[in-house]
């Protein structure tokens, strides 16, 4: 199938943007490949020292066997990054079985977002990429690593990884995942929990019992967050093992996974005929592929602020058009909470990644034409894995949908688009994410009720003053203003406010969670207040129009623009919790839509 028109214009005008920048960071990659493996290079007192503790350094330090770096974003908080507590251990044995060795190189930063959700911490989170991107190049620094395999999951920490990987792009990298905890309690139930929480009707101690029956054992979280976005934009994106990301922690799969990404990375170093560093598989094509996927999917809206980044890391330059113009053509083929009632359990069971993979292939939505950890061609991500003899094979993945509630062909998607568009009008640009926004709510003008955070909202939702159409904006929530926090906790109330027949939307320069849903939320504002943006000249009762058919986001009110901003009272943001040591972050950020990090 030939590749479509509006893909093809697309890629080919991130690839003319990027041009300079490309051309300086291969050019970067080829002087750091050029003498071969790196650590053929250290010093008889270098290698000494990083081959000390290792059991077989003096075979090691005579041969050429492949030296494979370790990078783990492991603890024992987070439970999608419990499971990895033992896999340095699994990862050795694999190497050593492929005729290598491997090295825990350092370790990264990884919080939790579902635990910050509403906490001075999560002013942290966005930034916390950033830190991980740095302490992952440290880690990589050391020059000794012939290959390395990254191991996280969650939220920010993925994009982090693929920032230092990228960085480090004449070294090969692949991906380990961990997979997602058995289904618990129905997401569905869970979320009309919240509500009947948010509404007053229930008590805390049904909460907890409904909250500790979702998030239940190790794994990642089951709905279809940025953490479960992060695994599929990998395989969209060649980075990890076909049919990877959705096979559960402590299954024999898991673990025969886990060994065969160890072997395909010993097979991809220099030191072989298959080198594949990260710099050939991490092209505009395989970022293509990845919005493809996020569309395709209904992933999370993080994404439009990470893949940016992790672009810049590569020499390559994204924009929202390019997110708005693939939407606009690559229908959504799943339906996973928050966009259903389905978890990643049950989209894996219908078919899952290769299904889709194949499906948009066929429609000449993805390139096919990429590298990848496995070899040429993204054909090689329609197969999924089987156990055979306690290894992993590949076989033909499914043909079919098994269950088209959940997972849907190209010939009857669930929606024509992608869901996410781009806002553009006098209050800026925005995202705003409609795969399960009600139809009826994809236009909302409304007066505007204005707050400077979350627990004011809060405050007016319960003193009972939210009691007619409004757009609610929440400002000085972007990164230069406290490090643009998820405003998650707002979902369950804004929810409410819905279900009582108003019609309400929101409105912010901050971000949302992975798992915001139902509510029409236009986020990411740029520019944001704290810089000058145009929401520092609202005020209660502006009548705001925010409108996804058309593409607008517009303060209807005459004259807004000609006021003065209101001044940001940023105070109770500078400290506590480590935010004293931030500030230089929130100084330096550079906007939403360039991916709100320090490091370009």
């Amino acid at each position: 199938m030939a590749l479509h028109p509006v893909i093809e214009r697309v890629t080919d005008r991130i690839r003319q943007r990027s041009a300079t920048g490309r051309a300086a960071y291969l050019a970067r990659v080829a002087r750091a490949a050029e003498d071969g493996p790196r650590r053929t290079h250290l010093s008889c007192s270098n290698q000494a020292h990083a081959y000390a503790a290792m059991d077989d350094k003096q075979d090691f330090a005579t041969t050429r066997r492949p030296n494979i770096g370790i990078v783990t974003a492991y603890n024992d908080m987070l439970s999608a990054h419990q499971p990895y507590e033992h896999y340095p251990e699994l990862i050795r044995r694999a190497a050593h079985a492929a005729g290598a060795t491997a090295q825990v190189a350092g370790g990264v930063p990884a919080m939790c977002d579902g635990v910050t959700q509403g906490r001075a911490g999560m002013e942290l989170s966005l930034f916390s990429r950033d830190v991980i991107a740095l302490a992952a190049t440290v880690a990589m620094s050391h020059d000794a690593y012939d290959a390395a395999v990254w191991l996280g999951i969650c939220d920010k920490i993925v994009p982090g990884l693929v920032i230092a990987a990228a960085t480090a792009g004449h070294v090969p990298a692949v991906f380990l995942p961990g997979g997602p905890m058995p289904s618990g309690l129905p997401n569905d139930e869970k979320a009309r929990v919240r509500q009947e929480f948010a509404a007053g009707h229930i008590g805390r101690e049904a909460l907890m019992a409904a909250e500790m029956a979702s998030y239940h054992a190790p794994g990642t979280c089951t709905f279809y967050g940025t953490a479960n976005s992060n695994q599929m934009l990998m395989e969209f994106m060649g980075l990890q093992l076909p049919g990877s990301s959705f096979v559960n922690p402590g299954t024999p799969l898991r673990e025969a996974l886990t060994a065969a990404g160890v072997h395909r990375a010993a097979e991809i170093t220099a030191l072989g005929p298959d080198y594949t560093p990260v710099s050939a598989i991490l092209d505009e094509r395989a970022l293509v592929n990845g919005i493809v996927g996020l569309m395709a999917t209904g992933g999370s809206t993080n994404h439009v602020i990470h893949l940016p980044a992790m672009a810049r890391a590569a020499g390559i330059l994204l924009d929202l058009q390019d997110f708005h113009e693939i939407s606009a053509v690559v229908p959504l083929l799943a339906r996973v909470y928050p966009n259903g009632l389905a978890d990643v359990n049950h989209f894996h069971a219908a078919g899952g990644l290769g299904f889709m993979i194949a499906q948009l292939l066929d429609a000449g939505l993805l390139h096919g034409d990429v590298r990848t950890i496995v070899g040429p061609g993204l054909d090689r991500y329609r197969r999924e894995p089987r156990l055979t003899d306690g290894r992993a094979e590949w076989v033909a993945g499914a043909r079919e949908t098994l269950n088209d509630r959940i997972l849907r062909p190209m010939a009857a998607p669930f929606a024509a688009t992608g869901g996410l568009h781009m806002l553009t009008g006098n209050l800026g640009r925005a995202v705003i994410k409609v795969s399960a926004v009600k139809p009826e709510l994809h236009v909302i003008e409304a007066p505007s009720r204005i707050f400077t955070d979350q627990a004011q909202v809060k405050a007016a939702f319960q003193a009972g003053e939210l009691t007619s159409d409004c757009v609610v904006v929440v400002r000085f929530q972007g990164p230069r203003a406290n490090g643009m926090p998820e405003l998650h906790t707002l979902t369950p109330l804004l929810s409410v406010l819905l279900d009582r027949g108003l019609r309400v939307a929101l409105l912010t320069d901050g971000r949302m969670s992975g798992a915001s849903g139902k509510v029409p939320a236009a986020i990411h504002c740029t520019p944001e207040a704290a810089a000058g943006g145009p929401l520092a000249q609202l005020r209660d009762g502006d009548v705001l129009r925010l409108d996804a058919i058309t593409g607008t986001l517009d303060c209807l009110t005459p004259g807004f623009a000609d006021r003065p901003a209101a001044p940001a009272d940023l105070s109770a943001n500078q400290e506590g919790l480590g935010r004293e040591l931030f500030a230089l972050f929130r100084a330096n950020a550079s906007a939403a839509d360039e991916g709100a990090s320090v490091l370009f």
